[in-house]
């Protein structure tokens, strides 16, 4: 079974619904809960999002698609519905099409982003910290959930209702702990790597290419301003591209993939992991390609760097 690190759970991937992801410790000011899914194009109701604790809810996030489409904002309490809250106008979610939301949980409430933009804020009726789970269930299909913050204990997740435990994708195993995230960073993007890229320190980096997109690429760039790893998505090549810029010279490059999961429209979720003597990449929760080191003194890679065609959701190591 995965663990999660104390920077947060491990992802899931592609859970059957309905879903129960166990929160050991209870939810804490700073953590986020991101949920990347997709709509169906057709008979669709509503779908909700869950954050539960024994039999009460917290907060009920609910979606309705009825011709009057809405976002019902709740809590429930002994079996008892509060006073609704709704929101109908700017409705973020639409048939066939994907979307990425964000649960940023702060010490007043639950602030609720939809496909990168604030979306509203919930006030807490019941303490965060009783809240033990997350529960997603409807007209909806889930490409990802992770929670990501905080500094819970080393926990594995729940089986889902009615089902088998969904695999994640990262390697079954204890990871560093990762700083706080950068939600919704702009591009390009730029960062320093305290420390350089240490052994098992893993980097995610969530976005979406949006429609006409042609190439993004990830950079991990050295004091001297070599590139030690170069990962770039061309989709009007077809091809992801991996290479290294040592000594001011590109070396050769590697193109060979069983599958390319970069679609224009559609939102994205790379894991990168130092892994011994290579990068070991991860796209979508699945296994992507390894790429072994050419630059050896990894102390010494100080900069994170992507830009291109792409908007980014989150950025974390």
């Amino acid at each position: 079974m995965a663990f999660v690190s104390a920077a947060g759970y491990q992802p899931v991937y592609n859970p059957r619904l309905p879903y129960r992801h166990q929160i050991y410790g209870g939810l804490q000011a700073g953590m986020s809960v991101y949920v990347q899914g997709m709509i169906p194009n057709h008979n669709v109701n509503r779908f909700h999002v869950n954050f539960s604790c024994g039999g009460d809810v917290a907060f009920h996030f609910n979606p309705r698609f009825d011709g009057k489409d809405r976002v019902i904002f709740n809590t429930s309490q002994s079996g008892q519905w509060g006073s609704e809250e709704k929101k109908k106008d700017g409705f973020p979610f639409h048939k066939g099409k994907p979307f990425e939301l964000v649960f940023m949980v702060n010490a007043g409430g639950y602030q609720v982003n939809v496909n990168g933009t604030a979306f509203y804020h919930y006030k807490h009726r019941i303490p965060l910290q009783r809240v033990d789970s997350i529960q997603l269930e409807g007209d909806v299909t889930i490409q990802s959930l992770s929670v990501v913050g905080g500094g819970g204990p080393m926990v594995t997740p729940s089986f889902p209702a009615g089902g088998m435990m969904p695999q994640p994708g990262y390697p079954a195993m204890n990871l560093p702990a990762m700083g706080g995230p950068s939600y919704n960073p702009p591009v390009p993007y730029r960062a320093n790597i305290p420390g350089g890229v240490t052994p098992k320190r893993t980097f995610v980096i969530r976005g979406f290419m949006p429609m006409g997109s042609q190439r993004f690429h990830i950079n991990f760039k050295t004091m001297n301003g070599d590139v030690a790893f170069h990962f770039n998505v061309r989709l009007n090549e077809r091809a992801v591209v991996r290479n290294s810029k040592l000594g001011g010279a590109w070396g050769s490059e590697e193109r060979g993939i069983s599958n390319n999961p970069f679609v224009p429209g559609q939102y994205f979720d790379i894991s990168i992991r130092n892994g011994s003597g290579r990068f070991k990449v991860f796209v979508n929760g699945q296994p992507f390609c390894d790429y072994g080191h050419r630059f050896q003194a990894l102390q010494m890679i100080t900069s994170l760097e992507v830009e291109g065609d792409v908007v980014l959701s989150l950025v974390q190591f």
